[in-house]
C-alpha cells in the first residue's frame, strides 16, 4: 500500500452481533491514534446507494430473485466505492464499513445458493484490486443474534428469514475466515460488550502500528 493512502476496515457478521456498536468503537480508536475516519455501511453509504438499500431491505409482495438481489448489492457497492470509499482512501482517510463483499458471499452465496464464481466475477468488475486491509468478523450463535435483532423492532426483509438461512450465512462467514486468516479475524461476540471491545482493540492495535 503506498504511503498516504488510508486503510479500509470492515465489520461482518449475522444480525444481532453488535456491528454498529463495534463500528463506533473502532472509529474512536482510529481517531484517538490521530487518523481521520469515515464510517459507512453496506448496502448504502451514499444517497443513491441508500435508495438501493431500501429496495433490498423493505419487505414487498413482489419476490426478489437471488440474481436480482445479487445485482442490486453490487450496483449499490459500485456507487458506494466510486462516490465515497475510494475518494476517502485516496485522501488518506481511514474507512470503517458495516459489511462489504464478504457479506455478499455469505448471504447471497451461502445463504441464497448463488455461485461463488459469479459473485467473484462481479467483485472483480466493481472493485478491481481493492480489498479490506482488515475484516473483523463478529461471530455469535444464530439463536443469540436473532434474539438480539428481534428487540430492535419490525424486521426487514433479511431479518425475516428463517434460522436455517442464518446458519448457512454464519457457516459461510466462518469458511471465509478460515480461508483468509490474515485478513479476517474472528471475534466471539456472544459475551459482554466490554470483553468484545478489548478483543477488537487488540486487533486494531496491530494495524494502527
Amino acid at each position: 500500500m503506498r504511503p498516504g493512502r488510508g486503510k479500509f476496515i470492515t465489520l461482518e457478521g449475522i444480525e444481532g452481533v453488535g456491528k454498529s456498536t463495534q463500528l463506533e468503537h473502532v472509529a474512536d480508536l482510529i481517531r484517538a491514534a490521530g487518523n481521520s475516519v469515515i464510517c459507512t455501511r453496506e448496502p448504502g453509504g451514499t444517497p443513491l446507494a441508500e435508495d438501493i438499500r431500501d429496495l433490498l431491505l423493505t419487505p414487498s409482495d413482489e419476490q426478489v430473485p437471488p440474481s436480482g438481489e445479487l445485482l442490486l448489492m453490487f450496483a449499490a457497492r459500485a456507487v458506494h466505492l466510486e462516490n465515497l470509499i475510494r475518494p476517502a482512501l485516496e485522501r488518506g482517510d481511514w474507512v470503517v464499513c458495516d459489511r462489504f463483499t464478504d457479506a455478499t458471499y455469505a448471504y447471497q452465496g451461502f445463504g441464497r445458493g448463488m455461485a461463488r464464481a459469479e459473485i467473484g466475477m462481479l467483485e472483480r468488475l466493481v472493485q478491481g484490486e481493492l480489498r479490506p486491509d482488515l475484516t473483523i468478523l463478529l461471530d455469535t450463535p444464530v439463536e443469540v443474534g436473532l434474539a438480539r435483532a428481534r428487540k430492535r423492532g419490525e424486521p426487514d426483509r433479511f431479518e425475516s428469514e428463517k434460522a436455517q438461512f442464518f446458519e448457512r450465512v454464519r457457516c459461510g462467514y466462518l469458511e471465509i475466515a478460515a480461508a483468509e486468516p490474515d485478513r479476517v479475524r474472528v471475534v466471539d461476540a456472544a459475551g459482554p460488550i466490554a470483553e468484545v471491545n478489548l478483543v477488537v482493540a487488540s486487533l486494531l492495535e496491530k494495524i494502527l502500528k
